[in-house]
C-alpha cells in the first residue's frame, strides 16, 4: 500500500500507534507547544473510531484471467453493504489486492478491467479482526461498443446498445470444381466436398466459404449482482438470392427430376426457419453457470468449431460442411430444437449438459402388406436427445470429451426419385416398417416433401489442441454407432423446419452401423495478420451388410465398408479486424460403400468419386 494513496487515509487512523517517544529522543522547545493539541486530536480520533482502532478486518486476494495468469491494474471495488461505503484499489503486478482496517459487516467485491467482463463476489461477512481471502477469475469480454463509423470499420468494436449486440458476417468468393453441380437459391455451403451427383467441371460464385453469411442479435443484461438475462437469435442467409438458408428446399426442388438435371442439394439443420442457426434465452450466473432453452447448437457442434483447424469453414472443412460429426451421426442434429443447455466453468475446467424434448409429429404406419390412409395407425414422436461435455485447459493445452445420444435421428436422402427410379415409381410409396408399397393413392403428396433414414445414434468425441506460438495444433476423433430406431417413425412424420416425410426407412440397417471420424491439422500465424491452415479429415464406416457380400466382383452397396478423405490448405490475410481475404484448395475422394450414390439404387456409384476445388474470396464480419 502506498502512503500517498488518499483512499487509505481514513483507515490509517484506525491502527494502534507506537509510543511517540523512544530512547534517545528529547522534546525540543519548538515541539512542546504542539504536544497538547496533538494529544487532544489523538484522543478524539480514538474516541470516535474505537472499533476500528481495535478490531479492524482485512480483505485480500489475487485476480487472474481464464488461463490463471495474474492481471495487474484491475480496479477492485469493496462495498460495505451495511453502510454503503466503498473503497477502490488497484491490483499490483502480481494481480494482488489488499484492503485493511475494514469494520465488521457484510461486503461485496467487484473487479473491473477493460477487455474483461466485470466479476462480482457477494456473501462476504467479516468478523472483528478477521483476515479473509477472495480470489477472482475474470473472463475476456466482448469488444467495446463502436463510437464512430471509422472505429467500426477499423477495429473489432461491437454494435452494442444497453447490453444488446447486433452481429453478422458476409462471406463471398469465386471457385472452380472438377466435378460439381449447378447452384440454386435456397442454400449454399460450398461445392468443395465430393458429391454423389456431381458430373461437370465449372466455375462458380461461392459464398459461405469460411463462415455462413448471416445476421444475429444477442444480449446479456445484469438484473442482480452476478446474475444476468442472456439471449441469442441468429440466422443464415444465402447472399446469392437473399433467401434464408434452407437445406431441405435444395432437396425438394430436385424431387422427381432425372439425376442429370439436379442442382446442388444437401442435408442440414438449417431448413428455412426464421432463426435457422440459434434462438434461445436463459439466465447466467457468475458462480453457477448458464442455463438456456430454445433452438441451440449441439455440444458436438460447439466442440467441433473449437477444435477444427479450419473452424468449420464450409470450403475447407469436411466436418464443418458435412455435419455428421457435429450432429453425432446426422447433419440435421448439429442443432437441437426445444433443448435445455447448461454450461459451467470452474477454474480451468468446464462442463456442459444438454437435453432435447421430443417434438413434432411421428406420422403413422401399418404392419399390413396392403395399407392405406384408412388403416394407418398414428404414432407419437420419440425424438428426444441428451449429451454431456467435460473439458479444460492446462497452460496452452486444452481438451474436451463429448457424449451425445439422439433417438429417431433423421438423415434425408437427396432427393425423392421420380418415374425414372429403377425400383418404384416414387419412393414416397414406402411403408416405414416393412417397406411394403402403399396401395392406391399416395398417403402423402410427393410435392415439397422429403425422404429419409431413421436411426438411434450414440457418439463419443475426443478433441485436443495445443498452442506453440506461432503454431496451433489440432486433433480429434469421434466414434458413432447407429441402430434401427427402437420407436420407428411413420410416413407423414415431421422433419426440420416443419417439412413432412413422405417416405421413411426405419429398417435401413442390416446390423449395427459403426462410423469413425478423425482429423488433424495445424495453423501457422505470420506476424498476427496472416494464417496458413492445413487440415486432413477421414471418415470410415464398417460393413453392416448381411450377408457380407462386398467386393469389386460382388459389387458394393451403401451398407458396405468404405472411406471418405479430404485434405485442404488455405491462406487467410486479415487486413483489418473486420475484413479478411482468403485463397485455398480442397481435395476429397470416396471409396467402397461410401461411394454408392443412394438413393439411386443398390450398386449405383457416384458419377465421379473425387473432387478438386480451389476457392478465393473475402469476408466481412461485425
Amino acid at each position: 500500500m502506498k502512503r500517498s494513496d488518499p483512499s487509505q487515509t481514513l483507515f490509517r487512523y484506525g491502527r494502534r500507534w507506537k509510543t511517540l517517544t523512544r530512547a534517545g529522543y528529547l522534546p525540543t522547545a519548538a515541539s512542546l507547544p504542539l504536544a497538547p493539541p496533538f494529544l487532544l486530536l489523538l484522543w478524539l480520533v480514538m474516541g470516535v473510531f474505537p472499533a476500528w482502532a481495535q478490531t479492524g478486518a482485512s480483505l485480500s486476494g489475487v485476480v487472474t484471467n481464464q488461463t490463471g495468469a495474474a492481471l495487474p491494474d484491475v480496479a477492485v471495488t469493496i462495498k460495505n453493504l451495511d453502510s454503503g461505503a466503498t473503497r477502490t484499489i488497484a491490483t499490483d503486478g502480481a494481480g494482488h489486492f489488499q484492503a485493511s482496517g475494514l469494520p465488521p459487516g457484510r461486503f461485496a467485491i467487484r473487479a473491473a478491467k477493460q477487455g474483461f467482463a466485470d466479476e462480482t463476489r457477494t456473501g462476504i461477512s467479516l468478523a472483528a479482526g478477521q483476515d479473509a481471502t477472495v480470489d477472482i477469475k475474470m473472463q475476456t469480454s466482448a469488444p467495446d461498443a463502436c463510437a464512430s463509423g471509422h472505429e467500426f470499420a477499423t477495429t473489432d468494436c461491437s454494435l452494442t446498445w444497453h447490453g444488446v449486440t447486433v452481429y453478422g458476417a458476409y462471406d463471398v468468393g469465386v471457385g472452380w470444381v472438377s466435378h460439381g453441380l449447378p447452384e440454386n437459391g435456397y442454400n449454399y455451403e460450398g461445392e468443395s466436398l465430393v458429391n454423389r451427383n456431381g458430373h461437370q467441371s465449372r466455375f462458380i460464385i461461392a459464398p459461405n466459404n469460411l463462415q455462413q453469411t448471416g445476421l444475429g442479435v444477442r444480449g446479456k443484461e445484469e438484473f442482480l449482482p452476478g446474475w444476468s438475462v442472456v439471449f441469442n437469435a441468429s440466422t443464415g442467409i444465402n447472399p446469392q438470392s437473399g433467401l434464408l438458408a434452407n437445406a431441405s428446399a435444395t432437396d425438394t426442388s430436385n424431387n422427381g427430376l432425372p439425376r442429370s438435371s439436379y442442382s446442388e442439394a444437401i442435408d442440414g439443420a438449417r431448413a428455412g426457419q426464421p432463426f435457422n442457426d440459434e434462438y434461445y434465452a436463459g439466465i447466467s450466473s457468475a458462480h453457477f453457470g448458464t442455463l438456456t432453452f430454445g433452438r441451440q447448437r449441439s455440444l458436438g457442434t460447439d466442440t467441433m468449431l473449437l477444435y477444427d483447424p479450419a473452424g468449420g469453414a464450409y470450403a475447407f472443412s469436411y466436418i464443418g460442411y458435412n455435419g455428421t460429426m457435429a450432429g453425432g451421426g446426422d447433419t440435421e442434429d448439429s442443432r437441437w430444437d426445444d433443448a435445455l443447455k447448461y454450461r459451467l466453468t470452474y477454474g480451468p475446467v468446464h462442463f456442459g449438459a444438454m437435453y432435447k424434448f421430443a417434438n413434432g409429429s411421428g406420422g403413422c404406419y401399418s404392419a399390413s402388406a396392403a395399407w392405406t390412409a384408412a388403416n394407418c395407425t398414428p404414432v407419437a414422436p420419440h425424438n428426444d436427445a441428451f449429451g454431456f461435455d467435460l473439458g479444460g485447459n492446462y497452460g496452452k493445452f486444452s481438451a474436451d470429451v463429448v457424449y451425445q445420444h439422439y433417438n429417431q435421428a433423421i438423415s434425408v436422402l437427396n432427393p425423392l426419385l421420380g418415374p425414372q427410379s429403377p425400383s418404384a415409381p416414387y419412393q414416397s410409396t414406402t411403408n416405414s416398417i416393412n417397406t411394403n408399397p402403399i396401395t392406391g393413392v399416395n398417403l402423402i403428396d410427393t410435392n415439397n416433401t422429403v425422404y429419409g433414414i431413421v436411426t438411434d445414434n450414440n457418439a463419443v468425441m475426443v478433441t485436443a489442441k495445443y498452442a506453440w506460438d506461432p503454431f496451433k495444433f489440432f486433433a480429434g476423433y469421434e466414434y458413432i454407432w447407429q441402430n434401427n430406431p427402437k420407436n420407428p417413425l411413420g410416413v407423414g412424420a415431421s422433419d426440420q423446419g416443419g417439412y413432412i416425410m413422405s417416405g421413411v426407412e426405419d429398417n435401413n440397417l442390416d446390423s449395427e452401423k459403426l462410423v469413425q471420424i478423425w482429423w488433424t491439422g495445424v495453423k501457422y500465424t505470420y506476424r498476427s495478420k496472416t494464417d496458413f491452415t492445413f487440415s486432413w479429415y477421414q471418415q470410415r464406416q464398417n460393413d453392416f451388410r448381411i450377408p457380407p457380400a462386398c467386393s469389386p466382383a460382388a459389387g458394393f452397396r451403401a451398407s458396405c465398408a468404405g472411406t471418405l478423405n479430404e485434405t485442404s490448405f488455405y491462406v487467410d490475410q486479415h487486413f483489418t479486424k473486420r475484413f479478411d481475404a482468403f485463397a485455398g484448395i480442397a481435395y476429397s475422394y470416396v471409396s467402397g460403400g461410401l461411394a454408392i450414390a443412394i438413393p439411386h439404387g443398390p450398386g449405383v456409384p457416384y458419377n465421379y468419386n473425387s473432387n478438386f476445388a480451389p476457392t478465393v474470396g473475402g469476408r466481412f464480419t461485425f
